[in-house]
C-alpha cells in the first residue's frame, strides 16, 4: 500500500498492511535549508521541495503550512493588514473598524525558529467589541483549484488536511489575549466574552459549511488544545458547542475530522472522543505529555485515531537514540489494541532534529508496525 492508501484506510475504519507513517517536516525543512518562514505570506502553490523530501525519506505528507484554499474577507468598513518591520524582524497585524482599531505584533526568534508574541492587545470590553465586529462579519470564498493542485502534487505520498483555523476562544487564547488574559476575561467580563464567542463561532460555522461542500477528505480543527489550558469544564462552557456542531456538520457531508491536540492529553482526548472527532493529531505521550501511549488509547477508546507518538525533544541529537527508538516502539505497540493508529511526531519534527531519526523511524515502522 502507498502512504496515502494506508492513511485513508485507517480513516475508513479498516486495517492497513502497516501502520501509516507521516510527519510534519515543514519547520525542520525550512530551518535546514534556510527557507524563511513568513507568517505574513501564503503558499498557494505546492511546495515541491518539501514534497520531494517527504518522498525521498518515505514519510507521508499531510499538513501544508500557510495555504489559502479559501479567502477570508472582511466587510467593507473593516480594514485588516499585516505589515513587516523595515528589517523584517517583526510583523504587525492591524484591524480597523468603525468601533476603533486594534493591533498585535510578533517578532522573529531565530533560535526558536518561530514568531514570538510581543504583546496581547485586548484589555477591555471595547477591545473585545472591536474584534467581534470584525470577525463576526467575515465571508469565505473557496479556491478549490488550489486544493486540487496540491492534491496532484502530493499524489500517493500522503493526504491533504484542510484547516478551519481557530475557534473564537482559540483567537483569544492564541492571538489577542493570551491564556492568562482570556481566562481572566471569562471571570471579569463574562457577558462580553460570551457575546464574542457566540457571534464569532456562528460566523465560523459558515466556513465549516463551505468546507462541508468542498472536495477535501479530511478537515483539521483545533485551538492548539492542551487540557491544562482548556480543561473539560472550561471546554464545555466556551468551546464544545462550536466543535460539536462543526464536527456533526462535517460528518453529515462525509468528511473526516482531525483535532490538533499538542499539549496535555488527560481529559482532552475524552472531550473530543465524546463529540465524535475521528482523529487526535499531534498526540505527545510522556514526556512532556501527561499520558503514556497505552493510557492515550484507554482514554480515546478503540475508535478514535491516535496520530503522534514521538515527543519533540527525542528528535534532537543530544538525546540518546535508544530513547527515541523506545518511544517509537511503544507507540507501535498500540496497533495490537486498535488499527486506528498513525505513527507521527508529537506535533512537528523540530528544527535541529537529527535527520537520521527520520529514516530510522521509517525503518522501525516497516519492521515493527505490520499487522
Amino acid at each position: 500500500m502507498t502512504p496515502r492508501e494506508r492513511i485513508l484506510t485507517v480513516y475508513r475504519g479498516h486495517t492497513p498492511d502497516v501502520v501509516p507513517y507521516m510527519l510534519d517536516l515543514s519547520h525542520w525543512f525550512y530551518h535546514k535549508h534556510g527557507i524563511p518562514w513568513d507568517l505574513s505570506s501564503v503558499h498557494n502553490e505546492p511546495e515541491t521541495g518539501l514534497l520531494a523530501y517527504h518522498r525521498d525519506v518515505g514519510a507521508g505528507f499531510y499538513i501544508p503550512q500557510l495555504p489559502t484554499f479559501y479567502d477570508v474577507c472582511y466587510p467593507g468598513d473593516v480594514t485588516a493588514s499585516a505589515v513587516k518591520s523595515p528589517d523584517g524582524s517583526a510583523i504587525t497585524w492591524t484591524i480597523e473598524t468603525p468601533l476603533g482599531t486594534i493591533a498585535r505584533t510578533r517578532r522573529w526568534e531565530p533560535r526558536n525558529y518561530a514568531w514570538g508574541i510581543v504583546n496581547w492587545p485586548l484589555k477591555s470590553e471595547r477591545d473585545l467589541d472591536i474584534l467581534r465586529y470584525a470577525l463576526s462579519q467575515r465571508t469565505y470564498t473557496p479556491h478549490w483549484e488550489r486544493y486540487h493542485e496540491w492534491v496532484r502534487a502530493v499524489g500517493d505520498t500522503g493526504v491533504l488536511y484542510v484547516p478551519t483555523g481557530y475557534s473564537a476562544m482559540g483567537h483569544l487564547l492564541n492571538y489577542w489575549m493570551g491564556v492568562q488574559g482570556a481566562i481572566y476575561a471569562t471571570f471579569e467580563m463574562p457577558a462580553a466574552v460570551r457575546g464574542f464567542v457566540d457571534a464569532v463561532n456562528d460566523n465560523l460555522l459558515h466556513c465549516v459549511d463551505m468546507l462541508a461542500e468542498s472536495p477535501a477528505e479530511i478537515i483539521i480543527m483545533g485551538d492548539n488544545f492542551s487540557s491544562d489550558i482548556q480543561p473539560p469544564a472550561f471546554f464545555e462552557e466556551w468551546s464544545r458547542p462550536y466543535y460539536a456542531e462543526a464536527i456533526a456538520r462535517l460528518h453529515r457531508s462525509g468528511k473526516c475530522v482531525a483535532v490538533h491536540i499538542d499539549g496535555r492529553l488527560r481529559g482532552a482526548l475524552g472531550m473530543f472522543r465524546d463529540i465524535g472527532a475521528d482523529c487526535a493529531d499531534a498526540v505527545t505521550p510522556l514526556q512532556p505529555g501527561d499520558l503514556a501511549p497505552r493510557d492515550c488509547r484507554n482514554e480515546a477508546g478503540p475508535d478514535m485515531i491516535l496520530s503522534g507518538g514521538v515527543p519533540p525533544h527525542l528528535w534532537l541529537p543530544e538525546i540518546d537514540a535508544a530513547a527515541f527508538e523506545r518511544a517509537v516502539l511503544a507507540w507501535l505497540e498500540l496497533r495490537q489494541s486498535s488499527p486506528r493508529l498513525i505513527a507521527n511526531a508529537g506535533d512537528q519534527v523540530p528544527p535541529g532534529a537529527d535527520e537520521s531519526r527520520i529514516h530510522r523511524m521509517r525503518e522501525l515502522v516497516e519492521a515493527y508496525g505490520r499487522y
